[in-house]
C-alpha cells in the first residue's frame, strides 16, 4: 500500500512521461547501460520534486478534498512521505553528480529539480510561476547533450523551454477555481482560463517551430 502511494505522490503520469523522454534523449548519446543510469537520475530528480509538492500542498488538498492524492486518502502519512523524501536526496545527488550526467550535466538537472522544488514553495503563488518548467524542461535535454561535452542547440533548450510552460498552463486550469479560493495566484491563474488556453496553444506552436527550425 505504501509503495502505491509513493507511486501516486509521485504524479506518476508525468513523472513517467518526463523519465521516458529523458531515456530517449540519453539513448542518442549514450550506449544503453549508461541511459538506463540516466533515466534513473531523472526519475530520482521527479520523485523528489512530486514528493515535495504533495508534502506542501496537503493542507489544501484536505481542504479541497482531494481524495485521489494519497495523503489525504491515508495511503501514505506525511512522516513516512517525508523519511522517503530525505533518503531520496542525497542518492538523487549522488547518481546525477557521479553517474554519466558528471558534474556539468548532472549540476544543470540539478538546477531544474531546484526550481522545480521552488515552484511548490514560492513561485506557484505569483507571475513567474512559469519559470521553474522553463528552466526545469530545458535543462532536460541539455544537460544530456552538455555531459557528451556538447553545446546543446538552441532547438533543444529553447523548445524544452517552450514546452514546459505551455504543460504548466495546461496543467492548472482543471484546478483554477480551486486554487485561487486557496490563494495561488501563478501566471495562470492571473490570466483565467481563456488566457491559460490561448497562453499554452501560442507556446506549443512557438515551440514547434523551434524543433521545426533544427530540420
Amino acid at each position: 500500500m505504501k509503495f502505491r502511494g509513493l507511486i501516486q505522490a509521485c504524479h506518476f503520469g508525468p513523472t513517467l512521461l518526463v523519465t521516458s523522454i529523458s531515456f530517449g534523449f540519453a539513448l542518442h548519446y549514450w550506449p544503453a547501460l549508461d541511459a538506463i543510469a540516466i533515466a534513473l537520475a531523472v526519475l530520482s530528480g521527479q520523485l523528489i520534486v512530486g514528493w515535495s509538492n504533495d508534502l506542501h500542498d496537503y493542507q489544501d488538498d484536505l481542504s479541497h478534498n482531494r481524495s485521489y492524492k494519497p495523503l489525504v486518502s491515508g495511503l501514505l502519512s506525511k512522516k513516512f512521505l517525508k523519511q522517503a523524501l530525505f533518503v531520496t536526496l542525497p542518492i538523487s545527488f549522488a547518481i546525477n553528480l557521479v553517474g554519466p550526467l558528471g558534474i556539468k550535466g548532472g549540476a544543470l538537472y540539478l538546477l531544474g529539480i531546484a526550481f522545480g522544488v521552488l515552484y511548490n514553495f514560492y513561485f506557484k503563488y505569483n507571475f513567474l510561476s512559469p519559470l521553474p518548467y522553463a528552466v526545469g524542461f530545458a535543462a532536460l535535454p541539455s544537460c544530456i547533450a552538455i555531459s557528451k561535452n556538447e553545446t546543446p542547440p538552441t532547438w533543444m533548450w529553447l523548445g524544452g523551454a517552450l514546452f514546459g510552460m505551455a504543460a504548466h498552463f495546461i496543467n492548472v486550469i482543471k484546478d483554477m477555481e480551486a486554487d485561487r479560493s486557496s490563494g495561488i495566484g501563478g501566471l495562470p491563474q492571473r490570466l483565467g482560463r481563456r488566457g491559460s488556453i490561448g497562453a499554452a496553444a501560442l507556446l506549443i506552436a512557438l515551440g514547434v517551430l523551434a524543433l521545426h527550425s533544427a530540420l
